[in-house]
């Protein structure tokens, strides 16, 4: 979704958990997805934190967190005027992480709306390509 990101697990060779740093410019969003055994760990660090978890809109002050079991759809997006900046861990990592190999089933039950998928508060829909 062009959000710029880095992956800390990597760079630390962390073998147990998925760890990263997300900076949302407004108007950004990332992928509304679930997980199969993954539980999330999302930390707003700056600026104002917006997120969806299923059907529920929720809004973050900087320093607060939010765990997300895997079954749960979750979407962190920003519709501020200024930068957001999430620390996402989750953990157990996934056993499929690439979605090249996962299978179309798979693919359904992750982004049931999409890999691209809008939150409503950002015009809905699909980002295009």
């Amino acid at each position: 979704m062009g959000v710029e990101n880095t992956d800390l697990a990597k760079q630390l060779e962390a073998q147990t958990l998925g760890a990263r740093l997300w900076r949302l410019h407004p108007g950004q969003a990332s992928t509304w997805h679930r997980h199969f055994d993954q539980h999330e760990l999302y930390v707003l660090l700056e600026g104002t934190g917006r997120m969806r978890i299923d059907d529920e809109s929720i809004t973050l002050e900087p320093l607060s967190a939010v765990l997300v079991e895997p079954e749960h759809l979750r979407q962190v997006f920003n519709d501020t005027e200024t930068d957001a900046l999430w620390l996402v861990v989750g953990a157990p990592r996934e056993s499929v992480s690439s979605t090249l190999e996962m299978t179309r089933e798979q693919l359904a039950a992750m982004y049931p709306d999409g890999p691209k998928a809008l939150p409503p508060e950002l015009g809905g829909g699909q980002l295009e390509s």
